[in-house]
This record gives C-alpha cells, sequence and structure tokens, in this order.
C-alpha cells in the first residue's frame, strides 16, 4: 500500500509564508513559529503545527522548499 504524500493546504502555506517575511522566529524552532502565529492571529498555523503529524510535512517544506 504506497502512501501519498501530504500536501500542505494553502491556507497553512500562505500562514507559513507570513511567519517567515516577519522574520521573528527560526523557522525550524516550532514553538517559536507557532508564538508569532499566534500572534499574527495565524490559529490555523498554530493547530497545524500543534498536530505532531504535521511536522514532518513541515520541516520537509522548510527544508526544500516544495510543497
Amino acid at each position: 500500500m504506497d502512501r501519498q504524500p501530504q500536501k500542505i493546504p494553502d491556507k497553512i502555506f500562505e500562514q507559513i509564508l507570513a511567519v517567515r517575511e516577519t522574520g521573528e522566529a527560526n523557522m525550524f524552532d516550532i514553538r517559536a513559529v507557532m508564538r508569532v502565529a499566534y500572534d499574527h492571529d495565524l490559529y490555523e498555523l498554530v493547530n497545524f503545527l500543534d498536530d505532531k503529524k504535521h511536522r514532518d510535512i513541515y520541516y520537509q517544506l522548510i527544508l526544500s522548499g516544495k510543497r
């Protein structure tokens, strides 16, 4: 059984870019990213990163730039 790689939803992707553009957090520091997202009312991203099963696809995006 082949697992399809998960894709980051568009809204979450946009919120990740918004956090990155602030320059307020190291994007590898999940807790810092969540804090900045929370401070900027990006609650969907906070919830997405709080679910540990999403961390791998988040790190893949940060490392490779590919969704």
